[in-house]
C-alpha cells in the first residue's frame, strides 16, 4: 500500500507527484520484524544499511565542546566555515580533487543533497540514468522532482556495474544527470579506474548530461581495491559533476545527519535555494563532530574495514554453500547481493510456491525469523540483499537457519 493510498483513505487528497510512491520496502521489513521482536520471536533483522560500531570518541568529544562552547545556534545556510574547510582539505588529501568553499554544500544527510540537486536541476520530463540494483530512495526522489528515472539492469555477470555501451544507448536529448554509486548498496560493486573510464568517455561525448556520484561507501572497500572517483580521473567533467559524500558510514555518524558535496558553483548555489526553503542549516553539533571525524585520527578506518572484510566472507561461503543461492564476492560497502532464482518455483511446507524473491524473504522472515531485503526493492529480482554490519554470532546464526529454511523447500 502507497502513503498515497493511506492518505486517500483517511479523506484527504494527495498530490499526484507521491500517487505512485510507498514507504521504503527496507523500512516496512524492519518494521514488520521489529514487531516480531516486540512479540517475543527470536528475530534476526540483516537489512538496516548502518554500521553496528560507535562513533569515534573524539567525535563525541568535539561534539560535547562545542555545546559547551554555545555552538548551538543556527550556522551558515549550507556548512560552517569550519566544516566547509575540512572537507575541502580530505577531498584534496584523499581523492585528488580541487574544491573552493563555494563549491561544497553541507546538508542533513546525504539524501537531502540528491533532493536538493534534483530539485534545483530537474524539470519534468528530464531524466535521469540510474544501473539497477539502486538505493532504493534514488528513483523516487527523482519522481518527486518531477523526473524520470531511467533504470537499466546491472545484473551478477556484468558485476553489477553499468557498462559504456549500455550508457551510451540510455542517452537522449532528455538526458540531465547519471547517477553512479560506487561502492554501491546494496550490491557492494564498486567501480575502478578501469571500469570508469570507458563510461566516463562517453559523457565526454555528450556535454548536456550531467554526473552525480555517491561515494558514501569509499572507506569500506576490501581485498586491495583502489577507491576513485570520477573527477579525480577525468577533471573535464569536473563542471558537470557531483560529487557527494557524507560522515554517515566511514565514521557510524548515520544518525548525526551530515552529507556533503562538492560541484560546479552554480550548482551549489542553486542548491542553496532549496535547502534555504527546506530545512535551513544542518544541526550546528553535529557539524562541529563533523569538522573532528574529518580532520582527526583515521586509523581506526582500516581497523573497521577489517571487521567488516572478516563478516562479509563468513556470509558470501555461508550463502554459496547453500543449494540454489548464488553469492557474488562484493568489492565494498557491507552488504551482499545474492541471487536466489535456483530456488524461485520451489514450494514451502505450507504449500506456498516461491514464486518472487519478495516470496522467498517473506518465507525466510516466517519460517527461520531472518530479514532480509528482496532485490526487487532495489530494481533487480531474483536476488536478496544482506546487512552484514551486525555481530558475527548473529551471522551464523542467521546463515545456519537460511541454509535450515532452504533445505525444507521442495
Amino acid at each position: 500500500m502507497t502513503i498515497a493510498t493511506k492518505i486517500e483513505e483517511a479523506g484527504f487528497r494527495p498530490a499526484s507527484r507521491i500517487a505512485a510512491i510507498g514507504v521504503s520496502k527496507i523500512l516496512q521489513i524492519g518494521a514488520r520484524a521489529a514487531a516480531m521482536k516486540r512479540e517475543g520471536l527470536p528475530v534476526i533483522i540483516l537489512g538496516a544499511g548502518e554500521p553496528d560500531f560507535d562513533t569515534p570518541d573524539n567525535v563525541k568529544q568535539a561534539a560535547k565542546a562545542a555545546i559547551d562552547r554555545g555552538e548551538t545556534k543556527y550556522t551558515a545556510l549550507d556548512g560552517t566555515p569550519e566544516l566547509k574547510k575540512a572537507i575541502a582539505e580530505k577531498f584534496r588529501r584523499e581523492n585528488g580533487i580541487d574544491y573552493a568553499l563555494d563549491e561544497i554544500t553541507v546538508a542533513t544527510g546525504a539524501k537531502q543533497i540528491l533532493f536538493n540537486a534534483f530539485m534545483a536541476s530537474v524539470n519534468p520530463g528530464d531524466e535521469v540514468i540510474i544501473p539497477t540494483p539502486y538505493w532504493t530512495s534514488y528513483s523516487d526522489i527523482v519522481e518527486i522532482c518531477g523526473g524520470v528515472p531511467v533504470l537499466i539492469p546491472c545484473d551478477a555477470e556484468a558485476g553489477f556495474r553499468l557498462k559504456a555501451e549500455q550508457l551510451e544507448k540510455a542517452i537522449t536529448p532528455k538526458t540531465r544527470w547519471v547517477l553512479l554509486n560506487s561502492p554501491s548498496n546494496p550490491s557492494g560493486a564498486a567501480y575502478s579506474e578501469a571500469d570508469y573510464r570507458p563510461l566516463l568517455d562517453v559523457l565526454l561525448k555528450h556535454p548536456h548530461v550531467s554526473l552525480m556520484v555517491d561515494d558514501m561507501y569509499e572507506h569500506i572497500v576490501y581485498d586491495g581495491f583502489r577507491f576513485v572517483t570520477p573527477v579525480a580521473i577525468e577533471p573535464k567533467l569536473k563542471e558537470r559533476t557531483l560529487t557527494i559524500n557524507g560522515v554517515s558510514k566511514a565514521y557510524a555518524m548515520t544518525g548525526w545527519r551530515i552529507g556533503y558535496a562538492g560541484g560546479p558553483k552554480a550548482m551549489i548555489k542553486a542548491m542553496a535555494v532549496i535547502q534555504s526553503q527546506a530545512t535551513s542549516c544542518p544541526s550546528s553539533v553535529s557539524q562541529a563532530a563533523s569538522v573532528e571525524a574529518l580532520n582527526g585520527p583515521q586509523e581506526f578506518l582500516k581497523e573497521r574495514q577489517a571487521s567488516f572484510k572478516h563478516r562479509r566472507d563468513l556470509v558470501v561461503s555461508g550463502l554459496n554453500a547453500i543449494p540454489g543461492i548464488d553469492c557474488r564476492t562484493p568489492e565494498g560497502a557491507f552488504y551482499t547481493f545474492a541471487g536466489c532464482g535456483g530456488l524461485i518455483g520451489k514450494t514451502t511446507p505450507a504449500g506456498k510456491v516461491i514464486e518472487t524473491d519478495a516470496d522467498f524473504t517473506d518465507y525466510l522472515l516466517e519460517v527461520a525469523h531472518v530479514a532480509v531485503v528482496p532485490g526487487s526493492a532495489f530494481g533487480l529480482s531474483p536476488y536478496f540483499r544482506i546487512s552484514y554490519a551486525t555481530s558475527e554470532a548473529e551471522l551464523k546464526e542467521a546463515l545456519q537457519r537460511i541454509a535450515e529454511a532452504c533445505g525444507k523447500l521442495a
